[in-house]
């Protein structure tokens, strides 16, 4: 072990590291990501352990993972745990591992998170989710700095840097009663709190441009008239950047290549916030020339009826019709493309779209998520991983 130690920190080493750290993934230079980015570079290098708060959406694994990649472990795993995403009775094996027979279905050794982060970063994502049982057990590894297996009779020692995170209001669940104060105090050496994107509205044009162009593929990136970008400020995003990121994405698929106004947007694809700023500013001139829209998007989708979909519409009510029975395919309908559709994949795509709404209602809650999809917790947890929504 001493020797491992003494190669880990050896000038040459050292040197290897710095090089290979990675640039800061947070996009942002409103004042609060100023601050973020300036309290990252100061206690990057620490082995204190740190405690990321912050409302849903708002990049606290991102800010994880620039503690680790600015850090000198960047060359060692990066490893993140959902603690609300791993059954109650499977956390223990998850975090320490298990050997061989240590309980029924433990058909071979199982090195835990705590191992594979060895001399990198163990990332506990809402943290203020796991049960009093495991927090008391976190405790004493964060302390003795060594795990016991399930099933195991020897201690493993571990080097590793633990980063917290959570959006409850951890001093609430203290005085609740479902979180352990010296815990608590144990993970909040560093505190770093991650603002809401309604504190960084300067953000919201750079963001949205980055997913414009992420999400764009090989078709044109969207763009936004000053309508847009200024009614996007003016939104609260409940959601903050995670709900930007999916609407961007909507646009990118409904509307690719296209410049988008408040109007033209149908009201069903915007949130409720932004549909008040619509019906808001209805009577009002457009800033500029409306884009030319509905036909793009039935071209898009392959809808048609008698007449070609590029032939101008006499009225506007056929034009009108069209664009709703898009939108209706768009959220689930029953409206079929003259080419068919791949069932399977339609159905997937759906229960996909469900199980991640139901997730951010509940917060990431697995339990609640499964009450509300009226499902059993362990196939919800299986549909979880198979879209890989819990890396998500």
């Amino acid at each position: 072990m001493s020797a491992l130690c003494d190669r880990r920190t050896s000038p040459e080493l050292v040197r290897e590291r710095l090089r290979m750290r990675q640039p800061n993934p947070i996009i942002g230079n409103s004042p609060p990501m100023r601050e973020i980015r300036k309290l990252i570079d100061t206690i990057a290098d620490s082995t204190a352990t740190v405690l990321v708060m912050g409302e849903s959406g708002t990049g606290k694994e991102l800010v994880a993972q620039a503690l680790h990649y600015q850090s000198q472990r960047a060359d060692a795993n990066f490893v993140p745990l959902n603690c609300a995403a791993i059954p109650r009775e499977l956390m223990e094996s998850e975090l320490f591992g298990h050997r061989k027979g240590a309980f029924t279905g433990a058909l071979a050794d199982r090195v835990g998170r705590f191992e594979l982060a060895h001399g990198g970063t163990l990332f506990l994502d809402e943290i203020g989710d796991l049960s009093l049982d495991m927090q008391v057990k976190l405790l004493r590894v964060l302390q003795e700095k060594t795990v016991d297996p399930v099933g195991s009779s020897r201690a493993v020692e571990v080097d590793v840097r633990v980063v917290a995170a959570t959006h409850r209001d951890l001093e609430s669940e203290i005085a609740e009663g479902r979180f352990r104060e010296d815990l608590y105090y144990r993970l909040n050496v560093l505190p770093l709190r991650t603002p809401p994107l309604r504190e960084r509205g300067d953000d919201i044009v750079t963001l949205a441009r980055h997913y414009a162009d992420k999400f764009a593929h090989k078709s044109p990136a969207i763009s936004f008239s000053a309508d847009l970008i200024d009614a996007m400020k003016s939104y609260d995003w409940p959601g903050n950047v995670r709900e930007l990121s999916n609407l961007i994405h909507r646009f990118s698929t409904l509307f690719s290549g296209q410049k988008l106004t408040l109007k033209s947007i149908p009201r069903s694809m915007l949130p409720k916030g932004l549909q008040k700023l619509q019906e808001e500013r209805a009577g009002l001139p457009d800033p500029e020339p409306q884009e030319e829209h509905a036909a793009d998007v039935l071209q898009m989708f392959a809808i048609s009826n008698d007449e070609p979909a590029n032939m101008p519409s006499a009225t506007p009510e056929p034009v009108r019709n069209d664009v709703e029975d898009i939108i209706m395919l768009a959220q689930g309908g029953t409206v079929l493309p003259p080419e068919g559709v791949s069932l399977k994949e339609r159905m997937a795509q759906i229960e996909r779209a469900y199980i991640e709404q139901a997730l951010d209602r509940a917060d990431g809650n697995v339990s609640k998520t499964a009450r509300l999809l009226n499902l059993q917790r362990t196939t919800l947890i299986e549909k979880i991983d198979k879209y890989r929504l819990r890396s998500a």
